[in-house]
C-alpha cells in the first residue's frame, strides 16, 4: 500500500498531460469506431472532439487532481479509493464528452451517447491503470529527469 504524498503542481501538470494523450488517443478512436457503425464516419469529427477535449479536460483534470491531493495526502493510498477516484472522474469526463460530443455533432443523441457509454468503459480502464503507476513513480525523480537535473 502507498502513502498519498503531497505532489507539486508541476507534477499534476504533468500527470494530466500523460493522461490527456492516452484518454485522447482512446476519445478519437472511440469517437471514430461509433461514427463508422452509425454510417456518418468522421475523422475530422473525431479529431475535432478530441482536440477539443484535451484542452477542456486538461483543465478540469487539474481541478480534480489537486482536490483528490489535499483530501488524500498522508493518508495510505487502497485500490478502493483509487476506484473512488477513478468513478468520479469518469462521472466527469464522461458528461464532458457526452457534451462536447454532441455540441461536435451538432446533436445530442444516440451518437454522443454511445461515444459516451464506450469511452466510459474503456477509460475507466485505462485511468485506473494510470493512477496506479504514478502512484509508484517516485516524487521530484520526473521533474528532474525532464529538466536534466541530478540528484
Amino acid at each position: 500500500m502507498t502513502t498519498y504524498q503531497k505532489e507539486s503542481h508541476y507534477r499534476s501538470i504533468l500527470k494530466g498531460i500523460s493522461w490527456r494523450c492516452i484518454a485522447t488517443t482512446d476519445t478519437i478512436l472511440v469517437v471514430l469506431l461509433i461514427t463508422c457503425l452509425t454510417g456518418n464516419c468522421s475523422i475530422e469529427n473525431a479529431l475535432k472532439i478530441g482536440f477539443i477535449e484535451f484542452f477542456i479536460k486538461l483543465a478540469i483534470y487539474y481541478v480534480h487532481e489537486r482536490f483528490w491531493q489535499k483530501n488524500l495526502v498522508g493518508k495510505k493510498v487502497t485500490q478502493k479509493q483509487t476506484l473512488y477516484k477513478t468513478i468520479s472522474w469518469r462521472v466527469i469526463a464522461t458528461t464532458s464528452t457526452f457534451l462536447i460530443s454532441g455540441v461536435v455533432l451538432n446533436v445530442f443523441g444516440e451518437i454522443a451517447l454511445y461515444v459516451a457509454i464506450t469511452e466510459l468503459v474503456s477509460k475507466f480502464v485505462l485511468y485506473y491503470i494510470h493512477e496506479r503507476i504514478w502512484l509508484r513513480l517516485p516524487l521530484g525523480k520526473i521533474r528532474n529527469f525532464i529538466l536534466g537535473k541530478k540528484r
